[in-house]
């Protein structure tokens, strides 16, 4: 099975593709960040993935970037603390969006062919109502200063989430089911299609 390389320093993409049984390399890119005047925030997490898939060496490159939506507003990591309790007190009691855009890029030369795929995974999130102390103490712990909107759903910022609809994994940072079926798209080998990754398939497997 080829090395799949993942073009993003996040631990949680990191651990989630893992889970997987996917064999990674880490490489992490830099992208032009900034939301750009009058782009909209699908196109924005679609342009920073291409930017961080394409600039990276690796036959296949994974990359993903995630923004918090709220109205037009795509809220990306909060610069300072000032920002992360703005960006709180704006999340409080609402039902906002999560957007993750991933992009697949495979090179000429790569066996299967080159090319590009992606996909804009949207989740919806239902925000419990904050007070000024919560969102105090939430900041002090540190967690919401290199998040997108600044909270994590998989640490203590999961407990102001009411609801989630959609893909969880997509909040943590990585929709898996549309990751995989990228990857497959790319002729990608994942550790549970034997054929694709050249073992032989059990008997009475069509």
């Amino acid at each position: 099975m080829p090395c799949l390389v993942l073009a993003s320093q996040s631990p949680r993409r990191r651990e989630l593709l893992a889970a997987l049984g996917l064999e990674l390399e880490v490489r992490p890119a830099h992208a032009d960040e900034a939301v750009h005047p009058g782009e909209r925030p699908r196109d924005y997490v679609l342009r920073v993935a291409r930017q961080k898939a394409r600039a990276v060496a690796g036959e296949v490159v994974l990359a993903a970037d995630t923004a918090v939506v709220l109205g037009d507003e795509a809220l990306g990591k909060p610069d300072g603390a000032d920002d992360a309790r703005r960006m709180l007190r704006a999340l409080s009691g609402t039902l906002h969006q999560v957007l993750t855009a991933v992009v697949v890029l495979r090179r000429a030369g790569a066996a299967a062919g080159a090319g590009e795929w992606h996909a804009v995974v949207s989740t919806d999130v239902r925000f419990a109502p904050l007070g000024e102390e919560e969102i105090a103490w939430y900041v002090a712990t540190g967690e919401p200063l290199d998040k997108a909107g600044a909270y994590a759903i998989q640490g203590a910022g999961g407990a102001f989430v009411r609801a989630v609809t959609g893909s969880v994994s997509n909040v943590v940072g990585l929709p898996l089911a549309e990751t995989a079926d990228l990857l497959r798209q790319a002729g990608f080998p994942l550790p549970w299609d034997t054929r694709a990754a050249g073992r032989v398939a059990p008997r009475g497997t069509p």
